[in-house]
């Protein structure tokens, strides 16, 4: 393009030749020559308006020369404040939302069940490298900081207590009064020589063998009987005392102070027990080791479940209007926060890039994309410029 705008030079100034030694001049020799002078003058006019954009004419360093390596920060920033002011406003980024309806595609995108099984595998993607990512030392100390610490700070009196007086006000515990009911009839009833035993031991040196028989005959019997009342009356005052002695205790975790004490004592020994400890340092290395596995998995019930959910969430975005213009909203408040706050950042991006080009690199490939059209600046300056030449040298003969 540069070859054919000389090329129209050229021929302008060749024409112009030719008639200023055309013998005898003829009056049409001057309109041509004319228009042939005013064409070169245009042509390189526009050439040196082109040039100057991208070089020094002639490498003359003329003032208001070479714009753009010499201005290259500077049109940078104003190419960031430019995208900042008409693209990066909040008013133009939420109308941009609004027309796109970006919930509604999204809604039937993921309704599609191999569109929820591709984000499926890619969320599980992202889970396999952030759980191999993630040092297990590190987990490990995060959950015990954030939940074996919760349970060491939060008393355990008060909420056990509300717990239990639930529990026991329904009534849930007479199956396990019950059960105990149950067992301890048992007991006694297969252990007749050990109560006998335990009487024989308690009784005096010199009483007789069989009056220690008879007691502990009778004792058995007594207790035998005992049981069997407990185990068979469920308003046996044995009973009514358990049920009294289990709400007073449930009261007493949340208002008695020593009892609440004792909890807590309990708490901590609990949390100190070897096993409580290596089942804590374990969890992390098994919910690990599970994730992996259904992650791995496509036949998982974890990521059944997520490509399941996408497809339910994709079908009520398409058919829940309130839901839909809820995530709208959502969106939109989400670009509009960062448009708003980190625009500047946004175009710093712009700017900074521009500034670390080389100036004549820069040059050079602006050039190469806009030179094109430039170069028909200069062609149609020709043209102009020799009709222009042509008519002003008309007007003056008609004048003169």
């Amino acid at each position: 393009m540069k070859l054919v705008a000389l090329s129209f030079l050229v021929g302008a100034a060749v024409v112009f030749l030719v008639m200023s030694l055309w013998p005898g001049e003829p009056a049409w020799t001057g309109y041509v020559r004319a228009a042939a002078e005013a064409g070169m003058v245009g042509a390189l006019a526009d050439w040196f308006a082109v040039t100057a954009l991208f070089r020094h004419p002639l490498g003359i360093r003329i003032p208001h020369t070479a714009i753009i390596p010499t201005r290259k920060d500077a049109i940078g920033n104003s190419l960031g404040d430019f995208v900042g002011a008409n693209f990066l406003s909040e008013q133009v980024v939420r109308e941009r939302l609004r027309r796109v309806g970006v919930a509604s595609r999204l809604g039937a995108w993921v309704a599609e069940p191999d569109n929820a099984e591709r984000v499926t595998a890619e969320l599980a993607t992202v889970v396999r490298g952030v759980v191999a990512v993630l040092r297990d030392e590190d987990v490990q100390a995060v959950m015990e900081q954030a939940v074996v610490k919760r349970v060491v700070a939060v008393p355990w009196g008060p909420p056990l207590g509300k717990l239990l007086a639930g529990v026991f006000a329904d009534g849930s515990h007479h199956k396990l009064v019950d059960l105990v009911c149950d067992r301890a009839y048992e007991w006694v009833k297969d252990n007749h020589s050990t109560v006998m035993r335990v009487v024989s031991d308690r009784a005096p040196s010199w009483s007789p063998k069989f009056v220690d028989s008879m007691v502990a005959d009778k004792v058995y019997g007594e207790v035998l009987s005992f049981a069997w009342l407990v185990k068979t009356d469920p308003n046996h005052p044995m009973r009514l005392a358990v049920d009294k002695f289990l709400a007073e205790f449930a009261a007493d975790l949340q208002t008695d102070p020593a009892t609440m004490e004792r909890a807590e004592a309990v708490k901590q020994q609990v949390l100190a027990h070897p096993e409580v400890q290596n089942v804590i340092g374990s969890a992390w290395s098994t919910a690990k080791r599970l994730l992996l596995d259904a992650a791995e998995d496509p036949s998982s019930e974890l990521r059944k479940r997520v490509r399941e959910g996408l497809i339910s969430l994709g079908r009520r975005l398409t058919d829940d209007d309130t839901l839909r213009d809820k995530v709208d909203s959502w969106v939109e408040g989400a670009a509009a926060y960062v448009v708003v706050n980190y625009r500047d950042e946004i175009t710093t991006l712009i700017t900074d890039t521009v500034q670390r080009w080389d100036a004549e690199e820069t040059s050079r490939k602006i050039e190469l994309q806009v030179g094109r059209d430039l170069q028909f600046i200069r062609i149609n300056g020709t043209v102009v410029g020799a009709l222009a030449g042509l008519l002003i040298y008309t007007v003056a003969q008609l004048i003169l």
